[in-house]
């Protein structure tokens, strides 16, 4: 499974207070769809191993064009076609231009390691208006370590100029690890000279292949760290940069600004301004290879099966999205956070490393002030 979020900056981000009030279903902005958990990769990260053929239980084309059809009753969701790798599914290039036809912007997230000069143009001919390639090392060894392939750095480069010669915009993800931490500012180095139109840092997931990806996760103190060196780091660039499964930094953000002086704003941050850290849904879904819909990729929550519900039912009305959506519902500092409108907290995290879905987010030094018995809640603080 690939880091998979793709946001153009054009495109109208979630806002922050999208949690319905009033009982009212927020509008879904980002569909991951996991058209395949087939991957050529078996990254330490990903719950997919690497495994050619198709999975049993695969939505078929039929089922997979009718889910497509329900897409624009939940709004006019970005619809992000990622796996496993997506173009190991022998009819992508059918669905991506159906998808098109029903007015929905369509991205991808891919490994880079398939595609050669035909196969780019046919991801142009067929509508995808961006990839995404993950890139975790400035370097072979260092990337090729974490991905489990030898050869998939120079891969993956050699993809993306394919792209680049076939006009399609790309973005570079990566993955923060304890490993590559020392050669972050390499790595956009990297995205920066070979033209990548965004650089999105990902906080890691603790749910890839057992203790070979915990021993990779940066503990809260250096979350902290690694946020702040992003917000200052983002000043030293024109390039669109965005910290994802790191919901830590939308708070971080606006305590910075404010000691700055600065107004959170479209104008000063761009869409960071308008959008929530954890979106998993408020205005966030993934959908797996089977139907099954979750708040991401890295939750494996069953909020409701497209094969036997129908997709914007489950989007309306499944009791755990209705639960994220409540800050009641959220447990220890999550829930009483000042900061909870804009943050969140990491949803997955919480799961895997405290048992539940809605409990305290495990990576996160800050103390609400509910928690810390100072001033009442500050609403102006969510808004930024």
């Amino acid at each position: 499974m690939h880091r998979p979020e793709i946001m153009h900056p054009t495109h109208p981000a979630s806002h922050p207070h999208n949690a319905s009030p009033h009982g009212q279903t927020p509008p879904l902005r980002l569909i991951a769809w996991e058209i395949t958990r087939s991957c050529n990769l078996a990254c330490q990260h990903c719950r997919a191993e690497a495994h050619e053929e198709p999975y049993p239980g695969e939505l078929s084309t039929a089922e997979a064009k009718a889910l497509i059809d329900t897409f624009p009753e939940t709004g006019n969701p970005v619809i992000i076609f990622t796996g496993g790798e997506p173009l190991m599914r022998k009819d992508i290039f059918e669905l991506v231009p159906y998808a098109r036809a029903k007015g929905l912007r369509c991205v991808m997230g891919t490994n880079g390691t398939r595609i050669d000069a035909d196969m780019a143009a046919r991801i142009k001919e067929s509508g995808i208006q961006r990839c995404s390639i993950s890139i975790d090392g400035p370097d072979a060894p260092s990337h090729d370590d974490f991905r489990g392939v030898p050869g998939a750095f120079e891969a993956s480069l050699a993809g993306i100029e394919e792209l680049k010669k076939a006009g399609v915009e790309f973005q570079i993800n990566t993955t923060v690890t304890k490993h590559n931490m020392p050669f972050f500012k390499k790595v956009f180095h990297l995205a920066e000279d070979i033209g990548a139109a965004a650089w999105h840092i990902f906080l890691l997931v603790p749910t890839g292949r057992g203790d070979a990806i915990r021993n990779e996760i940066i503990n809260a103190q250096e979350y902290e760290e690694v946020l702040n060196w992003f917000y200052d780091f983002r000043k030293t660039t024109s390039m669109h940069l965005k910290a994802t499964c790191a919901p830590h930094y939308y708070r971080i953000m606006r305590q910075r600004a404010r000691e700055e002086g600065i107004k959170v704003n479209m104008d000063n941050f761009g869409l960071d301004a308008m959008t929530r850290g954890c979106l998993g849904g408020t205005g966030f879904c993934f959908i797996s290879h089977t139907g099954q819909v979750q708040p991401c990729g890295f939750l494996e929550l069953d909020c409701g099966q497209i094969k036997t519900t129908r997709f914007p039912d489950i989007w309306t009305s499944s009791p755990q999205f209705l639960a994220l959506r409540d800050q009641s519902s959220y447990e220890g500092k999550c829930g009483v956070c000042e900061y909870h409108k804009v943050c969140g907290g990491c949803r997955a995290r919480a799961h895997t490393m405290k048992g539940h879905y809605l409990k305290e987010e495990p990576l996160c030094t800050y103390i609400p002030r509910a928690v810390d018995n100072q001033a009442p809640t500050d609403k102006q603080e969510e808004k930024g």
